[in-house]
């Protein structure tokens, strides 16, 4: 079993050109996988031991989207070992995934978004720290970007006259992301201000390339001096970003351009969002709703 999950995953490396992350997640999958197996060896693997499989995972209460994502992975594993020859039938062909519930994804108000903003010219967060935070926010709403990508950025990422930053999303796919003048400022600012130099965009207070965990306690820190009570996260903005596109009547294949999503329906989720929006206001405007 060991050396095939090997072959796949180089496979995921080479030939799929998948991020570190993304790669580790699928080795992490199939090693539970072959825990599960023991001594069972691949050719032996057939539906119902896939269903014992199905079965142990709910045991351990893991969430629907948890077990979802573990057997989408076996799913692209044994795709790959029948393609290539290692096994002759797909034994996981027969075996439905659990059904996943759709949640419209969390944002905030065009408002919430400019306090949330504003909260970075706190008294506590003169200088650089306060450029560097408020140059991260402007950032994420201008762009609508991941916040792995914003983590990746460096400087010469950013067209300062063009208004566009090259970006590095999933896959490793470069696309061109316009950013706003107002975002281009903050930028200019926070990089007068910096002490050190460096290729990186973004920095930690150790003068080394900020984290994804350092920007997640950054929007923390800022929702809390803003007041702010819902769930806001850096994937908020991205969220926010779309939206308030589609609500000042942008078309969905452009925000999927902008979102840098390989497929519409990953997109179509905020057409929800504003069709709430446009029946909320329905219902409070019109006299007979």
């Amino acid at each position: 079993m060991e050396r095939y999950i090997e072959k796949f995953i180089r496979y995921l490396e080479i030939e799929r050109n998948y991020s570190s992350h993304t790669i580790l997640n699928y080795r992490l999958d199939l090693e539970g996988f072959k825990k599960f197996l023991g001594s069972v060896e691949l050719e032996k693997i057939d539906y119902l031991t896939l269903r014992k499989y199905l079965a142990t995972l709910k045991e351990k209460n893991l969430g629907t989207k948890t077990i979802a994502r573990r057997l989408s992975t076996l799913r692209s594993f044994f795709k790959f070992l029948t393609r290539d020859g290692y096994l002759k039938t797909n034994p996981i062909l027969s075996l439905s995934s659990p059904r996943l519930e759709k949640h419209l994804p969390q944002f905030m108000t065009e408002g919430e978004v400019t306090k949330l903003i504003e909260a970075t010219f706190a008294k506590s967060e003169k200088g650089e720290r306060g450029l560097r935070d408020r140059a991260i926010l402007e950032t994420f709403y201008s762009t609508g970007i991941r916040i792995s990508e914003l983590v990746g950025l460096d400087v010469e990422d950013i067209d300062f006259i063009g208004g566009v930053v090259k970006v590095m999303g999933k896959g490793k796919k470069e696309r061109l992301a316009p950013i706003g003048d107002t975002a281009i400022t903050a930028i200019r600012k926070y990089l007068e201000k910096r002490k050190k130099q460096s290729e990186s965009l973004f920095l930690n207070k150790s003068g080394r390339r900020i984290t994804g965990r350092g920007v997640r306690n950054i929007v923390a820190k800022y929702i809390h001096i803003a007041g702010i009570k819902k769930g806001v996260s850096p994937h908020t903005f991205r969220h926010s970003f779309a939206t308030h596109l589609l609500d000042r009547g942008a078309d969905l294949r452009t925000v999927q351009e902008l979102l840098g999503h390989a497929n519409l329906s990953t997109t179509q989720i905020y057409t929800h969002l504003t069709t709430e929006k446009l029946k909320s206001v329905y219902d409070k405007a019109h006299p007979r709703a």
